[in-house]
């Protein structure tokens, strides 16, 4: 994976989501890739500097690298020189894995 040039702002992070190894199957039959649920699994790419508070810039809890656990349907899909990202919020992130 190539690193992209884009830096978010405040405390807006870009991930990509992990893929999962194994097919889904369900009862033999292969689900297509439209009917997949999206990974949860994401990792960092980049991480804005924080958001302000009373002045003061509040630094992100996430690091570029760390793996994360996302919603479904977190974030706003993105396309950087052809792979996909998400642009989220660091509220948004469910937990971080070790």
């Amino acid at each position: 994976m190539a690193k992209p040039k884009i830096k978010p702002l405040a405390d807006r992070i870009l991930v990509k989501r992990l893929d999962e190894d194994e097919e889904q199957q369900v009862g033999g039959i292969i689900i297509p890739d439209t009917a997949k649920e999206k990974p949860q699994e994401a990792e960092v790419v980049a991480v804005g500097p924080g958001k302000m508070d009373d002045g003061k810039r509040v630094a992100l809890e996430v690091r570029k690298g760390d793996k994360i656990l996302i919603g479904q349907y977190s974030g706003a899909e993105v396309k950087i020189e052809g792979e996909e990202f998400l642009i989220m919020r660091e509220e948004d992130v469910l937990a971080i894995v070790d």
